[in-house]
């Protein structure tokens, strides 16, 4: 069998004895390592360790969230400018509009303009007025 850099007895419920792995007596002078130790005929496999892949994955996924909020208030905002600019010009011509009117019922209230258009509505001038004495 081939023993793996890094193998460690499996920890947790399942584990048999307690307290961190016995390390078995080396000879003086060996440059060998000591065998790997078979528990009741099964070898112990190397434990799977919690990568941080599952961390890095969450913060990508929260990186991209704060992005695409940071990103709909932003077009939310420019949506709402745009929207300021329209009703800001739609006001600006209907003041114009509000000044033309005013100037033309200053211009056709006054005497020749109403003449004018009574004139052009068929009624004729007044005849001289008649004067009734008072009694």
């Amino acid at each position: 069998m081939a023993g793996y850099a890094g193998a460690r007895p499996r920890s947790g419920l399942l584990r048999r004895g307690a307290g961190a792995p016995r390390e078995l007596p080396r000879e003086p002078g060996s440059g060998t390592l000591p065998r790997r130790r078979v528990r009741a005929g099964v070898a112990v496999r190397a434990q799977r360790r919690t990568g941080r892949t599952g961390i890095l994955v969450a913060g990508i996924v929260v990186t991209f969230a704060l992005g695409f909020v940071s990103l709909a208030q932003t077009v939310r905002v420019s949506a709402t400018q745009v929207e300021q600019e329209q009703l800001a010009t739609e006001l600006r011509i209907l003041q114009d509009e509000q000044g033309q009117l005013r100037s033309d019922l200053y211009r056709l209230g006054r005497e020749p303009a109403v003449r004018k258009q009574a004139l052009d509505a068929g009624l004729g001038q007044l005849v001289d007025p008649l004067v009734v004495p008072a009694r």
